[in-house]
C-alpha cells in the first residue's frame, strides 16, 4: 500500500499513526523566489517547544530588508506578462491541488511539527488541522477558473462589462494558534485569484509554514508567487503593513495589533486590509436545551486547544432554572483531563503556547478569585516543566469582572446566570467584540429570533465551532473587517474593473 493509500485508510478508520518523535527540522531559512536565504542582518531567533520549554531550532529572523526583498520578488512575479499572470486559470487550480496532494503525502510530518512547535494535540493536528487545511486549499483550487465578470446593459452605443482582477502583492500575517490552517485560509483565495503573497508566520510557530514553502516549490508554483519571511511582529510584520508596494494586508491575531496594521495601512498607501481579530463570544444555554449536548459543546467551545481559539465560548450564560446542574456537569467534565506532552496519545490537554500567554492566563485566573467568582476547579499551573495550566471553571461570574470582559485565550470557563431573553441578549451584545456566538434551545422560534439579535459574524445553534471551507467567517465590531472562506473570501483578493467600449454606429 502506498503512503497516500495508507493515509486515506487511516482517515477512513479514524486511526492516528504514531508521531515522528525523532523528526529533524529541515527548513529554517527565509523563502524568497523559491530559494532559501539567510536573513540580511544575520540574526536568528529560537523556536521553543512549549511542552518542554526546550529549543527546537533557530530560525532566520526576517526584518525590513528581508521584507523588501520578498516584496520585490512578489512584485516581479505579478508583473503583467509574467508566467503567473499569463497562466491559464485552470492551471492555477491544478497547482493548488498539487500543493494539497503534497501536504497530504507529508501530513505525518506536518502534524508532528504542529504538535512540537505549537503544543497542539498530535491527534487533533493529524485528523483535524491537516484535513481542514487540505479542504480549504482544494476548495479554492476549484474556484480558480470560475472567477469572472458580467456584461452590463447600458446605452446601445456602448458595450460594457466587468473584469475581476487580482489585487497584486498581498501581505499575510499569521497567528500562532492555528498556523497551518490559517496559512491555507490566506494563500488559498489569494493564489486562486492570481495574486502573489508575502507571508509572515508567527514567531512562535514558523516551522509548518516553512515546510509548506518547500512543497510550494515542489508543486511547481512559479518563483516569487509565495514568499515566507519568519520574524517578529514589530519588525517584519510592521514592514509588511507599512510597505508602499504591498497592495493588501490580511491579518489574523489580536485586536490590538489589528489596530496598528490599519493605522500603518492608512499612513502608507491606503492598502486594503482584512482582519480576523479577537473575541469574547457569548454562549447562551436555555433551560429547554438538551443538557448533555449543551454541556459538552460549551465545554469544547472553551477548552479546545487549551482555550487558544478566537471563537472560544468564553462568556457562558446559563438560564437560572438549570444553572446549578449545568455548573456541576461542567466541573465534572473539566476534571476528566490528562495533561502532558501533546505527542502522547493518552493526553487530552497540551501546554499554552509560551510563557507570556501562560503568565497572562494565570493573572486573569487570580483576578477572578479576587473579584469574587467562585473557583469550582483548577485555578493554577500544572507540573514543573512546560506551560501547562489546569482546566479551570468559575461560577457566580458577573459581567464586570475581568474574566468576563477580557479575552483569556486559555482553559478557563466562566459560567454566568440569566433570567430572561431580553436580559441575556443585551448582556451578550455588551462587548466590543463580535466574532461568534452559540445558542442552545429546542425552541426554533427562540433560536431564530436570538440569532438575528446577536451581533456576531457566526452564530451556532445547538452546536459550537462547526465550520467548513464553504462557510464565510469573520467578525462584527472590533473582531475584524472582511470575511474569509467561502465565495466571500474571494472578494477580499479581487478588484472589480469596468470596461466600456463604444460600438461603431455604421449601418450594417
Amino acid at each position: 500500500m502506498s503512503s497516500k493509500e495508507q493515509t486515506s485508510a487511516n482517515l477512513a478508520e479514524g486511526a492516528v499513526p504514531a508521531p515522528l518523535t525523532n523528526l529533524k527540522i529541515q527548513y529554517t531559512k527565509i523563502f524568497i523566489n523559491n530559494e532559501w536565504h539567510d536573513s540580511v542582518s544575520g540574526k536568528k531567533f529560537p523556536v521553543i517547544n512549549p511542552a518542554t520549554e526546550e529549543k527546537i531550532c533557530d530560525v532566520e529572523e526576517g526584518d525590513k530588508e528581508d521584507v523588501d526583498k520578498a516584496v520585490k520578488a512578489a512584485r516581479e512575479a505579478f508583473q503583467f506578462g509574467s508566467p503567473w499572470r499569463t497562466m491559464d486559470a485552470s492551471e492555477r487550480g491544478r497547482l493548488l491541488n498539487k500543493l494539497a496532494d503534497l501536504m497530504e503525502r507529508d501530513r505525518l510530518i506536518l502534524a508532528t511539527i504542529e504538535s512540537i512547535n505549537g503544543g497542539k494535540l498530535f491527534s487533533n493536528a493529524y485528523l483535524m488541522d491537516i484535513s481542514t487545511s487540505l479542504k480549504i486549499i482544494r476548495y479554492y483550487a476549484s474556484w480558480a477558473d470560475k472567477i469572472h465578470g458580467s456584461t452590463i446593459p447600458i446605452d446601445g452605443k456602448f458595450f460594457s462589462y466587468t473584469r475581476h482582477e487580482p489585487i497584486g502583492v498581498c501581505g499575510q500575517i499569521l497567528p500562532w494558534n492555528f498556523p497551518l490552517v490559517v496559512l491555507a485560509v490566506k494563500i488559498g483565495p489569494a493564489l486562486c485569484c492570481g495574486n502573489t503573497v508575502v507571508v509572515k508566520p508567527a514567531e512562535q510557530t514558523p516551522l509548518s509554514a516553512l515546510y509548506v514553502a518547500s512543497l510550494i516549490k515542489e508543486a511547481g508554483i512559479p518563483p516569487g508567487v509565495v514568499n515566507i519571511v519568519p520574524g517578529y511582529g514589530p519588525t517584519a510584520g510592521a514592514a509588511i503593513s507599512s510597505h508602499m508596494d504591498v497592495d493588501k494586508v490580511a491579518f489574523t491575531g489580536s485586536t490590538e495589533v489589528g489596530l496598528l496594521i490599519k493605522e500603518a495601512a492608512g499612513k502608507s498607501n491606503l492598502k486594503r486590509v482584512s482582519l480576523e481579530l479577537g473575541g469574547k463570544s457569548p454562549c447562551i444555554v436555555f433551560a429547554d436545551a438538551d443538557l448533555d449536548s449543551a454541556v459538552e459543546f460549551a465545554h469544547q467551545g472553551v477548552f479546545f486547544h487549551q482555550g487558544q481559539c478566537c471563537i472560544a465560548a468564553s462568556r457562558l450564560f446559563v438560564e437560572e432554572a438549570i444553572y446549578d446542574k449545568f455548573v456541576q456537569r461542567s466541573v465534572e467534565r473539566a476534571k476528566k483531563y490528562t495533561l502532558g506532552n501533546p505527542l502522547n496519545p493518552e493526553v487530552q490537554q497540551g501546554p499554552q503556547i509560551d510563557k507570556e500567554q501562560y503568565t497572562k492566563i494565570l493573572d486573569l485566573i487570580e483576578s477572578g478569585k479576587k473579584e469574587g467568582a467562585k473557583l469550582e476547579c483548577g485555578g493554577g499551573p500544572f507540573g514543573n516543566k512546560g506551560y501547562f495550566i489546569q482546566p479551570t471553571v468559575f461560577s457566580n461570574v458577573t459581567d464586570e469582572m475581568r474574566i468576563a470582559k477580557e479575552e483569556i485565550f486559555g482553559p478557563v470557563q466562566q459560567i454566568m446566570k440569566f433570567k430572561t431573553i431580553d436580559e441575556v441578549v443585551k448582556r451578550a451584545n455588551n462587548t466590543s467584540y463580535g466574532l461568534a456566538a452559540g445558542i442552545f434551545t429546542k425552541d426554533l422560534d427562540k433560536a431564530l429570533t436570538i440569532s438575528s439579535a446577536l451581533q456576531a459574524g457566526t452564530v451556532w445553534v445547538n452546536c459550537y465551532g462547526a465550520s467548513s471551507p464553504q462557510a464565510p467567517f469573520g467578525g462584527f465590531k472590533m473582531s475584524g473587517n472582511g470575511r474569509e472562506l467561502g465565495k466571500y473570501g474571494l472578494h477580499e483578493y479581487l478588484e472589480v474593473k469596468t470596461v466600456t467600449v463604444k460600438i461603431s454606429e455604421k449601418n450594417s
